[in-house]
């Protein structure tokens, strides 16, 4: 069911683009004969966006907190899980964590240029959606709004704000996951990120990601929830291709060291 919003969203972006499209021209292919019919396509995807974002966003609970994620967020609106196994040791996986690049990321480049426009040779400001291509992404991050909130033996957690009120306190993410998790003024959104990885049997390693973000208003989860919605199929894309990016790296190493 939390998936439902996305679906929605989705659903009424493929009517709409169908719509106006045959506006200028009615496209037959996809059934539609006239003008008329592609005007109640618009409206009709008009609707379906709006319920996929008011529809509301419940709240989950970590009940018995096992991770430094949970910790952080232990009460959360919207989320992501993600995880693959790799054959190398979680010594290696580590490593690769923190040294993969945008550049190894596949669609990286392009998804966050989507998000944030740029013309060809521009200079901006590194960030998480303007990186150097060969920085480690984790450095980018870290020094451009995301906080290191824990890091401990086999997990490392990240967080920034992504809704800050216009009228409030402008702060920073906390130094810590217990800071991070205090912060409840009414008006923010708090989005949380980790990589978790376990050692398994015959030199595999699993790893993990999860991405949790929580609303400490009403007002600010629904902020958040057009846009989690709209963004949610290119952001679990980017996790995934994060993931196998890491895994290509850590392997490679293995078989450096074996070679």
């Amino acid at each position: 069911m939390r998936l439902l919003p996305v679906f929605l969203v989705d659903l009424a972006l493929a009517l709409g683009a169908v719509g106006l499209f045959s506006l200028l021209r009615p496209l037959r292919f996809f059934g539609v004969a006239d003008r008329r019919a592609a005007l109640v396509l618009v409206v009709c995807g008009g609707l379906v966006g709006a319920l996929g974002v008011l529809l509301p966003a419940p709240t989950s609970r970590a009940l018995s907190p096992s991770t430094r994620l949970d910790v952080a967020v232990p009460e959360w609106q919207f989320s992501e899980v993600h995880d693959l196994r790799i054959h190398a040791s979680p010594a290696r996986v580590e490593a690769a964590i923190r040294a993969v690049t945008a550049r190894e990321i596949r669609g990286f480049a392009l998804l966050t240029w989507i998000r944030n426009p740029r013309r060809p040779g521009s200079r901006e400001q590194a960030s998480i959606l303007a990186p150097p291509a060969d920085r480690p992404i984790l450095d980018v991050a870290l020094g451009s709004g995301f906080a290191l909130l824990a890091r401990a033996p086999g997990e490392l957690v990240i967080g920034t704000l992504v809704v800050v009120p216009a009228d409030g306190e402008q702060r920073k993410a906390g130094a810590s996951a217990e800071a991070f998790a205090a912060l409840v003024a009414p008006g923010y959104a708090k989005a949380a990120m980790n990589f978790l990885w376990t050692e398994e049997a015959a030199g595999w390693t699993r790893l993990s990601t999860a991405t949790r973000i929580a609303a400490t208003s009403p007002g600010a989860r629904r902020r958040f929830a057009a846009y989690w919605r709209l963004i949610y199929p290119g952001s679990a894309y980017l996790r995934r291709a994060w993931l196998d990016a890491i895994r290509r790296r850590a392997e490679a190493r293995d078989t450096a060291v074996q070679r």
